[in-house]
C-alpha cells in the first residue's frame, strides 16, 4: 500500500505563487505516472497535470497551461506542482495520486491518492 502526502496549499493573492508538494512512502512504488487533481468547491475532481515516473512526458488541463509546472523527483519519490499566476478559479483542494495504466487523464487510472492540500486564492 502507497501512501501519498500532499504540503503547501495556503492562501494567496491572484497573481500570486505555490508550490505544492507530494511524497510517497509504503510497500514498493510501482507507479508508471504520476497526477495532480482538484476540486473546486462545489465541483466535480477534475485533471490539473501529468508526468511520466520514466521519460519526460508532462500534460496540463488548457486552464493551467503557462501557469503551472509539474516535476518529479524519483529518488525521493516525489511530485511536485508548482503554481503561478494564480487565479480565484484555481482554488479548490488539490490531490496527487498515482497510476500504473490507462489515460492519466482521468481519476479511474489511478490506484493511490493522498488525502489533499487545500488552495485558495483569494484577495
Amino acid at each position: 500500500q502507497v501512501q501519498l502526502v500532499e504540503s503547501g496549499g495556503g492562501l494567496v493573492q491572484p497573481g500570486g505563487s505555490l508550490r505544492l508538494s507530494c511524497a510517497a512512502s509504503g510497500s514498493t512504488f510501482s507507479a508508471n505516472f504520476m497526477g495532480w487533481f482538484r476540486r473546486p468547491p462545489g465541483k466535480e475532481r477534475e485533471f490539473v497535470a501529468g508526468i511520466s515516473r520514466y521519460t519526460d512526458t508532462t500534460d496540463y488541463t488548457n486552464s493551467v497551461k503557462g501557469r503551472f509546472g509539474i516535476s518529479k523527483d524519483n529518488a525521493k519519490n516525489a511530485v511536485y506542482l508548482q503554481m503561478n499566476s494564480l487565479k480565484p478559479e484555481d482554488t479548490g483542494v488539490y490531490y496527487c495520486a498515482t497510476g500504473r495504466t490507462g489515460d492519466w487523464r482521468y481519476p479511474e487510472s489511478y490506484d493511490s491518492w493522498g488525502q489533499g492540500t487545500q488552495v485558495t486564492v483569494s484577495s
